[in-house]
């Protein structure tokens, strides 16, 4: 071990989760003496604070309110809130004369790196995660974890330190259709800005960009590169006969309620699955009804103008693709009500295919085997997202994501995020006062 201290809190990544439960804890230091205060930090494999920063689109607005930020559902008079930030920023006024309850999603990133950045003394960027170990004590109780980083600054390029409870907050990681692999002219969604940056400095210019999928992402890819690229014809392929607005009605909505995840989570298995089968289009493959009316004018406009850029390939999938000596894509697209099939010389394919859980048993390794599954082989949560283990085990594996099937749909979402950091924290207070 590379250090004498042993950590109450561990986090492995550092997105809104975990920035969320750092803020918690340095709220909850302030003022104590020092054998009182929570001993916590947080592992993040980028070089700086980051979150979703291929898809801040300069108008594209947050899809949940601001007040779901970091932390006002857990202390409304926090100076780590939304609202604070505008204060310091100087544009509390001017966003509250907007009227509205989304800020732009370029603005939230903002406000995120700000709070970011006034708990960095908590933080250890540059951080990869290569390695969770348990140790275990002479009467062979696990009591912590070794966690080991990958760190260039470091004497043999590794730092390893022991944690009574790690907060594993390792976000999605971008899903990628069977037969398809991203490529220079195959994008994940996730690289939309930096990837068409760079395409649109280089020549020739873009003649033809397909972008797949029918959800949010992919309906602002759509949109973001039909302006992009002026002279362009801009391709949208889905399943579906069109987008599906999001159901973000007042009542829907309170599905993701901190009281709705209680009752969730104590729902027999067949009412966990109804309810996310109800309630899916409040999340999964939707677009805001705005953007879905913004691109059907569109697509009007050019109909009449008779100069058709945007083009609607829907009941359709992508069945194959192959390169051109060109570098650009043959991209085989197949209408599925016949069965037809044409091929669309492009530039460029940005899947807009979503994200999916990370694996953990890669993560934990050794780690892995002390928790404890259901019938369906997924990791069973207690209620604090507290994993459960084997009786053995009195340290923490606390999940911040990844329980979908235990807490429900705000599992990955930032909905919860304060509420969560909230329950983590007290449950590891809660178990150090026992100890």
């Amino acid at each position: 071990m590379d250090s004498e201290a042993v950590h109450d809190i561990l986090g492995i990544g550092f997105g809104p989760s975990n920035l969320a439960l750092a803020i918690a804890v340095e709220e909850h230091n302030a003022g104590l003496p020092a054998d009182r205060r929570l001993n916590a930090l947080f592992l993040e494999r980028q070089p700086r604070f980051g979150w979703h920063r291929g898809m801040l689109i300069d108008d594209a607005t947050m899809q949940v309110s601001f007040l779901k930020d970091l932390v006002t559902l857990r202390n409304p008079t926090s100076d780590y809130s939304f609202l604070c930030f505008l204060r310091e920023r100087g544009r509390l006024i001017d966003f509250l004369n907007q009227k509205t309850l989304f800020p732009l999603r370029m603005e939230f990133h903002e406000y995120f790196e700000w709070a970011a950045s006034r708990v960095s003394h908590l933080v250890a960027y540059d951080n990869e995660v290569i390695a969770v170990a348990p140790v275990r004590d002479d009467d062979g109780q696990v009591t912590c974890f070794d966690v080991t980083t990958r760190d260039a600054t470091a004497p043999g390029g590794t730092v390893t330190r022991r944690a009574r409870n790690i907060s594993v907050a390792m976000g999605l990681e971008a899903h990628v259709p069977p037969g398809l692999e991203l490529a220079e002219r195959v994008w994940h969604n996730s690289e939309l800005i930096p990837r068409a940056t760079r395409l649109a400095a280089t020549a020739p210019p873009v003649r033809r960009a397909v972008v797949l999928g029918a959800g949010q992402s992919a309906a602002e890819a759509v949109d973001y590169l039909h302006r992009t690229f002026p002279e362009a014809e801009v391709c949208s392929v889905f399943a579906k006969y069109g987008y599906t607005p999001a159901d973000d009605s007042p009542f829907a909505n309170r599905i993701f309620d901190p009281e709705a995840v209680d009752v969730y989570f104590s729902a027999p298995s067949e009412v966990k699955q109804s309810l996310l089968d109800y309630h899916r289009s409040t999340n999964y493959s939707v677009v805001d009804m705005d953007l879905i009316e913004a691109l059907y004018a569109t697509s009007y406009r050019e109909k009449v103008a008779g100069r058709e850029r945007l083009r609607f390939l829907n009941v359709s999938r992508v069945r194959d693709l192959e390169p051109r000596a060109d570098g650009g894509l043959d991209v085989g697209v197949e209408f599925l009500p016949t069965g037809e099939r044409q091929v669309l010389p492009a530039d460029v394919l940005v899947l807009a295919t979503g994200y999916r859980p990370r694996d953990l048993s890669v993560l934990l390794g050794e780690a892995a085997k002390l928790c404890l599954r259901d019938d369906g082989d997924a990791i069973r949560v207690n209620r604090d997202h507290r994993v459960e283990t084997v009786p053995e085990v009195t340290a923490g594996i606390y999940l911040q994501g990844g329980t979908e099937h235990t807490h429900g749909l705000t599992s990955t979402l930032l909905s919860t995020v304060a509420v969560r950091a909230d329950e983590i924290h007290r449950s590891v207070l809660a178990d150090r006062a026992v100890v």
